[in-house]
């Protein structure tokens, strides 16, 4: 399957906070959608920068559409339709001036398309973004990167505020995109029930190395918790052990090869588990090495 994009052994080190991004390696495959997790401040903005050439990276490449990005790539950007979490645009300006503008700035840009887009969305087209609600404003943002024929959308937390009727419409949205040819998605969220409703792959940074490649039927069906006593987590061979986490009662132990560990141990209940639980145990349990 041919990737989108490409980051390979991608290293960025801010030498005032001394925190670095490390060996960062993912893909992007076509016509997918890549849920990019991790607690605040672990790296996902940085690597997200990396790859739109907003910051320069200390060491690594980074492929979009084949090639690595330069500041004189214009047709790859164009190709790029990025959400950030915060106001995407000036805010004195209407849609219809901010529509504009942009048709000047892109070649593909489609006034149509993004007109049918406000009217979907129920944004109005003359009234200035300073008035948008937050939704507004991230409805806006995706209604933009949709209307100048993006193959590959960067969003950072593009539905986090959002209430949920709002974000299953932009959900929906997203899902519409990456089913046209060559389209894809790489799409940062704290809200992971989005991600499982949506994602094809899961990538997990914590303190700025990836700690986590996986699908994410692989997550959701073959991963799970086993919940037990002191004494029943002595008897689980430290080699079928992710990480674990001690509670007030008992010992949350993370799995993988959910069905082997069932057979193996028969009298432990073997409960699915979800990514925010992944997260938590992964995080702040107790690893007992890098997950492969």
């Amino acid at each position: 399957m041919n990737s989108t994009l490409i980051l390979k052994n991608v290293n960025k080190k801010y030498e005032k906070s001394n925190f670095a991004i490390k060996d960062i390696s993912f893909s992007v495959p076509e016509g997918s959608i890549v849920g990019f997790i991790g607690e605040n401040g672990a790296g996902k903005s940085t690597t997200m920068n990396c790859i739109l050439n907003v910051i320069r990276r200390d060491s690594g490449t980074i492929e979009i559409f084949g090639r690595e990005m330069t500041d004189e790539d214009i047709d790859i950007r164009e190709n790029i339709g990025v959400v950030y979490d915060s106001n995407n645009f000036p805010e004195y300006l209407t849609a219809k001036q901010l529509a504009d503008i942009l048709g000047r700035i892109y070649s593909k840009w489609d006034d149509f398309c993004f007109e049918q887009f406000l009217r979907r969305f129920g944004l109005p087209e003359s009234q200035k973004i300073k008035s948008y609600s937050r939704g507004m404003s991230m409805k806006l943002a995706i209604a933009v990167a949709l209307s100048h024929d993006s193959k590959l959308l960067i969003l950072d937390e593009a539905t986090s505020g959002l209430d949920p009727i709002m974000r299953d419409e932009i959900l929906d949205v997203l899902l519409e995109f990456v089913k046209q040819e060559n389209h894809s998605i790489l799409l940062s969220s704290h809200i992971t029930s989005d991600l499982e409703k949506i994602a094809d792959y899961i990538v997990f940074i914590h303190n700025g190395e990836i700690i986590l490649n996986k699908t994410k039927d692989e997550l959701i069906y073959e991963y799970g918790v086993i919940r037990c006593s002191e004494n029943d987590f002595h008897n689980i061979l430290s080699e079928d052990i992710l990480s674990s986490m001690k509670k007030d009662y008992q010992i949350d132990v993370l799995i993988k090869n959910r069905k082997l560990i069932e057979k193996k141990y028969k009298n432990l209940i073997v409960d699915s588990v979800s990514l925010d639980e992944i997260m938590l145990l992964l995080v702040k349990g107790e690893r007992n090495a890098r997950i492969d």
